[in-house]
């Protein structure tokens, strides 16, 4: 029986709706990446939104992490097919798609992941398929089997069509966007009620499709709280978040 590396069974885990723990990454530096190849966390996602990871950036911390097997997602900048087809072929494990609201995004999202007529776009010669060493069917074969989707629900109209983003099998999981879905709700707080009935109908609406459930947390003690509602997958903190929480908590102990 053929043993799957970390990378290998990531979506499958992640569909079986284990419980996953990542964070992200804003530094675009790929000694981050390495560091924490020796670190136990089951995945990590390269911000490609938020933080300062252009395709140079991205190629070099997908390359730690591959040789560490560490999972590796990317936030991808934006719904772009372009953007999408950049970090597959550089062997990222998976790409999570900022501000999915309708269906018709979805289905975007779905075609750009996976090789089928109209959707992602072929090349033998990349890391992804091996830098030629693989046929194309054994390429294609194992990227629509391995590749992991994740649309991320942030805006206020996508709880509009949650059941019908929900449903297309090829997104594995439903990442919610807590702070932004708060700002497209006009509300105060990300733990105002409104924010937490939007995230409370996101996890059904995910049970009802058989979808997984990722978010960002800031602490454990509420991810256990959320994994009781249907999370599975947390991406916790930050690389930048976790240096200053080090380099606070040794400043209280040396003044202490």
């Amino acid at each position: 029986m053929t043993h799957l590396t970390r990378s290998e069974s990531f979506r499958s885990r992640l569909r079986n709706r284990e419980k996953l723990l990542g964070t992200f990454i804003k530094t675009p530096h790929p000694a981050i990446v390495e560091v924490l190849g020796h670190a136990p966390l089951d995945c990590v996602c390269l911000d490609a939104e938020h933080a300062a990871f252009d395709r140079r950036a991205l190629d070099v911390a997908i390359l730690a992490a591959r040789s560490y097997d560490l999972p590796a997602l990317v936030r991808v900048p934006r719904l772009d097919a372009a953007d999408i087809l950049g970090a597959l072929d550089l062997g990222a494990t998976g790409v999570v798609i900022p501000h999915v609201a309708t269906p018709a995004d979805a289905w975007a999202v779905a075609a750009a992941c996976r090789y089928r007529a109209g959707g992602r776009g072929y090349s033998g010669a990349t890391r992804a398929a091996g830098f030629g060493t693989r046929t194309m069917p054994e390429n294609v074969a194992r990227a629509n089997a391995e590749v992991t989707v994740v649309a991320q629900i942030e805006d206020a109209e996508a709880l509009n069509h949650l059941d019908e983003i929900a449903s297309i099998d090829d997104i594995d999981a439903l990442f919610i966007g807590r702070m932004d879905l708060t700002v497209s709700l006009g509300a105060p707080s990300p733990n105002d009620p409104a924010v937490l009935a939007a995230v409370q109908d996101i996890c059904a609406a995910a049970r009802r499709h058989g979808r997984a459930v990722g978010m960002f947390t800031q602490t454990t003690d509420e991810a256990h709280e959320w994994f009781d509602a249907g999370a599975s997958l947390f991406l916790l903190a930050s690389d930048q978040q976790w240096i200053l929480h080090g380099a606070r908590a040794m400043r209280k102990a040396f003044d202490a």
